[in-house]
């Protein structure tokens, strides 16, 4: 017969057992789980109703890359290259005036600042306010307004330049370079039938601009 004691030890060794399992410390989660945390605690929570979040949204914000600092043209041949009058001008040319015009046109090449609408009624203004014709074009990948205006010129003159009287029959081809904060100007003054005489070969001018 078994004796008390071995009866009490067959029932305290089980018991024993389990309490030991039950203390034992959980099982670590598996390291796909840990990182699947981890990446959704790096994107923080967007408002309900908000657009998804994407690399280009975020990079939407950059500055847009600004225009040439300089530009390379084809002249006329019939074009004459000239002194410039005043430290502002980057070149001059002049074009041989048609028949019964005076004088020659003369076509003048600059940058500034200021904005392309400001220049553009800055040039109305020398024609007595006249309104300029414009259009928009993009030789070589350029942002490019043409501008033609008819009228008398006033007399005055642009700074750094002497004077100029009144001049009636007057007209004016140019042509603005847009550059960001920056513009190129070719502007072509002269007696109506001259500058009209000479459209042709703008257009070709035009078309030559390029980053330098």
């Amino acid at each position: 017969m078994k004796t008390l004691a071995s009866v009490v030890l067959a029932v305290l060794v089980p018991l024993a057992a389990l309490a030991s399992g039950c203390n034992k410390p959980p099982e670590p989660q598996p390291e796909k789980a840990a990182a699947s945390a981890s990446s959704a605690m790096a994107v923080p929570a967007m408002p309900a109703g908000h657009p998804p979040v994407t690399g280009s949204a975020m990079g939407a914000g950059a500055a847009a890359p600004a225009g040439p600092d300089d530009l390379a043209y084809d002249v006329p041949a019939t074009w004459v290259s000239a002194p410039n009058p005043s430290p502002m001008r980057k070149a001059t040319f002049k074009i041989p005036k048609a028949a019964g015009d005076a004088e020659d046109a003369e076509l003048a090449v600059s940058s500034a600042g200021g904005g392309v609408e400001p220049n553009i009624k800055r040039w109305e203004q020398q024609f007595g306010d006249a309104k300029a014709k414009t259009e928009p074009r993009n030789p070589n990948g350029l942002k490019v307004t043409m501008v033609e205006i008819k009228g008398n010129v006033a007399a005055g003159g642009m700074m750094g330049m002497p004077a100029a009287a009144a001049k009636e029959h007057q007209m004016l081809l140019g042509a603005v370079v847009d550059s960001g904060d920056r513009q190129h100007f070719f502007k072509m003054v002269g007696g109506e039938k001259t500058v009209t005489a000479a459209k042709k070969d703008f257009d070709k001018f035009v078309a030559s601009l390029r980053a330098k």
